[in-house]
């Protein structure tokens, strides 16, 4: 910072990060937090934000879902990474739902699509089979789901 210069508000710092890509709530506030930012001015700066439309747990939630299901992740590693970001419940189940909506996602497809671009058979042994299973498991993926993709391969 240049001498003589205030330092960036609370809401300049924020509409910086946004300008970028979106933010939950608790990202924001946990990124205004590490700048050293009072808890009551993040609280009102990020009141503020949602009020107006630039900051909305919805929008980045659908945004997040859209983007983990072009990277071949199941419905059980999108909501927990959505957690981990602070996102309520109900608005993931939202957002999965509205993504499933516009996009025709059929999960069980996608696991199939994802297994096949990694392995070109299910697996000749128990061995194998279990590292497949594994594979899609930690991609997210229920156990239904995995057990069409190794089917449909």
């Amino acid at each position: 910072m240049k001498p003589g210069r205030e330092p960036p508000s609370s809401r300049e710092i924020a509409i910086g990060l946004l300008a970028r890509r979106e933010y939950s709530r608790a990202e924001l506030e946990h990124r205004l937090a590490r700048k050293e930012v009072a808890p009551e001015d993040i609280d009102a700066c990020l009141d503020a934000l949602a009020e107006q439309g630039l900051q909305s747990d919805a929008r980045f939630a659908e945004s997040f879902v859209r983007s983990r299901v072009l990277r071949g992740q199941g419905v059980r590693r999108i909501t927990s990474e959505l957690s981990q970001r602070g996102v309520a419940t109900e608005v993931q189940r939202q957002a999965i739902a509205e993504v499933e909506t516009q996009e025709n996602v059929d999960w069980f497809e996608l696991a199939r699509d994802v297994l096949a671009r990694r392995f070109q058979t299910p697996g000749d042994s128990p061995r194998e089979r279990a590292r497949r299973e594994r594979f899609l498991a930690s991609r997210g993926f229920e156990f239904d789901q995995i057990r069409h993709a190794l089917a449909c391969l």
